[in-house]
């Protein structure tokens, strides 16, 4: 970081390790942005909070000034790529004007954008066994309560409204699986273009909620 930004937003005491090209964002952000990088190539048990800060720019000591580690670390970048899409669907179901088909094929397209739109392949983060731990009670609460925004989306289609609860239900976690599978198909082809593959996984999602 330049001298311009070195006192910005940090207390006395908390130097850089190293001098790195400004990137505009504030320290917890360039934390973020370097464990997003670092858990996506290298995985997330082969990351050190040393690695994570020299990444950043910064000493490991400092790190904890601004996170209290990497595992926090991980439960923030799992939920930036959940809350976007939960404020979206919050605004999709308030729509009543709009036919609930047009509102989750909308649902359906962005969420894709927002697994696949980063830099990094932050979804892979979901296969980690360390996600299924209480500690990121977080990221599983948004993430419950996004799915059951697409079931009532889903129950709100002609569709969905002739389904029973048991049917219902099967059709949003196939349709729900589907939007976070995306994740591999971006793994193993990672310059597909994001908003046609966005908009083809809206399509197909649809026809299997029998839209």
């Amino acid at each position: 970081m330049g001298a311009a930004r070195a006192g910005a937003g940090r207390r006395v005491g908390r130097p850089r390790a190293a001098q790195r090209p400004d990137s505009g964002l504030e320290p917890r952000e360039e934390l973020l942005a370097a464990a997003a990088e670092l858990f996506t190539s290298l995985g997330y048990a082969a990351t050190s909070t040393r690695a994570v800060a020299e990444r950043a720019g910064m000493r490991q000591a400092s790190m904890y000034h601004y996170v209290s580690g990497k595992e926090e670390l991980l439960a923030l970048l799992l939920e930036s790529t959940v809350t976007p899409s939960l404020a979206y669907a919050r605004e999709l179901l308030a729509d009543d004007a709009t036919p609930a088909e047009k509102r989750l094929w909308e649902l359906c397209r962005a969420d894709v954008e927002v697994l696949c739109g980063g830099p990094h392949n932050l979804g892979v983060l979901y296969l980690l066994p360390e996600v299924r731990d209480e500690r990121f009670a977080g990221f599983h609460a948004v993430r419950d309560e996004l799915k059951d925004a697409y079931r009532q989306l889903i129950a709100a289609t002609a569709a969905g409204g002739a389904l029973s609860k048991g049917a219902l239900e099967l059709r949003t976690d196939l349709v729900f699986g589907l939007i976070e599978g995306v994740i591999l198909v971006r793994r193993s082809d990672p310059d597909r273009s994001v908003s046609v593959f966005a908009e083809a996984t809206a399509d197909a999602a649809l026809r299997i909620a029998g839209v």
